[in-house]
């Protein structure tokens, strides 16, 4: 993996022009949108490969494909050596999750305790069936969806990985126990 952030430049507040057209999702509905060419957007966050961005008083998520967008180098599809071990496919699925974010929250989806597990299981092929477990902050939450599309995206960039299914469970009910020391920190809640 690079050390390369392509993020690393942007803040909060800043607004940048759209250099094309580009499909968004809407937060916290997770409907897809097209933000015209032009139009300024403001930087709200800018954590793992995508950026939440302000307009006309809404809030969307412009994720790492459409960079290009934003006037950044667009981030390829993560991946993985074809001979890697099994340590290795293992410690690339839960480094893809925390790379995950709710587009609201400046922590990462494992961190902020959403994960709940994760299986990988080996077929005759060779290949791999990825089944992750996972709640989100409150039931009603429309980025569900698109926040369990990001970890499947990002985890299928392995060769070895022929499908993750996403399991999105209430039981037990998320709460602020569940997040890491680290995640509590970064939000203020110590």
């Amino acid at each position: 993996m690079s050390d390369f952030d392509p993020l690393a430049g942007l803040h909060k507040g800043q607004v940048l022009p759209l250099q094309r057209d580009v499909e968004a999702i809407s937060i916290p509905f997770g409907k897809s949108v097209t933000l015209t060419e032009d139009s300024e957007v403001s930087v709200m966050q800018a954590k793992g490969s995508s950026v939440s961005v302000g307009h006309e008083g809404r809030l969307y998520l412009i994720e790492g494909s459409n960079l290009d967008a934003l006037g950044l180098e667009a981030l390829p599809r993560p991946t993985l050596a074809e001979d890697a071990s099994e340590a290795q496919i293992e410690q690339f699925v839960w480094d893809q999750l925390r790379t995950c974010f709710d587009p609201e929250i400046p922590v990462n989806i494992v961190d902020l305790g959403l994960v709940y597990g994760c299986r990988i299981e080996r077929l005759i092929s060779g290949e791999r069936i990825v089944t992750i477990r996972m709640t989100l902050t409150a039931p009603g939450c429309g980025m569900g969806d698109v926040i369990a599309a990001d970890a499947r995206n990002k985890i299928l960039g392995a060769p070895q990985i022929r499908q993750v299914h996403t399991e999105i469970v209430f039981d037990p009910p998320w709460s602020r126990e569940m997040m890491s020391d680290e995640a509590k920190l970064e939000l203020g809640m110590f």
